[in-house]
């Protein structure tokens, strides 16, 4: 089977080790209200991922959608000058981010513009969205614009079998996620709910491993919320209790502050840093390689 990418059409083959879930250029610092949430350093990016693709990573699942300040253009220029594979998503954030549409608009009408993204191309270019993500919702809650979406990617996914990935406000209410797509009749196996890394607690990650969706730890590096030594020993967790090909790793690269021209960790942090550290704390080469090649590939195939 293939997978659409910011430069065409790829074999699944092709994708490699896989970030399954990260940002090349987002513009959340209107609600925010903090410039640096405008990650728009495309010279900066480039250099970064030039090097990543160096150290071994191929691919890269970009889930800035609409309302996110997602700009195909940019990816382009990223793909251009580093041909690192970029996947490109369709969808709604979560609030408050949400443009006005997401309030106009009923669920199926919101459907059928996630739907064109897949099919038809993304406006203005001839990139196809090949995520449904990310869609997300709040801390401990499911707001009303929030559950419109989220049955908005449910039935895209029906029509088209595309993969969705989801954001959980500091890890909470992936059960709840699970549970409506459950009831919309998607196929929880070509489902990652996002940021589980930021709720580590064994019983809920394994409530969660058992409806059979991926699991993503994917905000490593971001040390303030989870230190990467307790990631670690809950993937080592999940892979003893038989979960290895539901766990995906990322970064979720979203500041300027981040890059490593802004002081931060970098995108090499998961290559240089919690990688090593992961194989030093008991998780085999692999291991890690099973959850960086295979996992992504099942789960992006269609």
């Amino acid at each position: 089977m293939t997978i659409q990418t910011v430069s065409g059409t790829i074999d699944k083959e092709q994708l490699g080790r896989t970030y399954i879930h990260e940002h090349l250029n987002i513009d959340l610092s209107g609600p925010k209200k903090d410039s640096d949430a405008n990650l728009d350093n495309i010279d900066s990016i480039v250099e970064e991922i030039e090097y990543l693709k160096s150290i071994g990573v191929d691919s890269i699942v970009e889930v800035t959608n609409i309302g996110m300040g997602r700009n195909i253009s940019k990816l382009e220029e990223v793909w251009k000058k580093t041909k690192m594979n970029i996947v490109a998503s369709t969808g709604y954030y979560k609030e408050p981010f949400y443009p006005v549409e997401v309030y106009d608009l009923d669920y199926s009408e919101l459907a059928k513009i996630m739907i064109s993204e897949i099919n038809k191309g993304i406006k203005y270019t001839e990139t196809k969205a090949h995520v449904i993500g990310e869609v997300g919702t709040s801390k401990d809650t499911i707001t009303h614009a929030e559950l419109k979406v989220l049955k908005a990617a449910a039935f895209t996914h029906r029509e088209t079998g595309h993969p969705i990935f989801t954001h959980t406000s500091l890890g909470t209410m992936a059960l709840e996620q699970l549970e409506l797509f459950k009831k919309e009749k998607v196929n929880i196996s070509k489902v990652l709910i996002g940021h589980l890394d930021l709720n580590c607690d064994k019983e809920y990650h394994l409530r969660i491993a058992d409806c059979g969706c991926y699991l993503g730890f994917d905000t490593i590096g971001k040390t303030k919320y989870e230190k990467d030594e307790n990631r670690i020993k809950y993937i080592k967790y999940l892979i003893e209790r038989g979960h290895i090909d539901q766990i995906v790793l990322s970064q979720d690269m979203t500041r300027k502050s981040h890059l490593k021209k802004g002081g931060g960790i970098g995108y090499s942090y998961l290559m240089e840093k919690f990688i090593p550290k992961a194989i030093s704390m008991g998780i085999s080469k692999e291991e890690i390689e099973h959850i960086m090649i295979e996992n992504p590939k099942r789960l992006l195939d269609v």
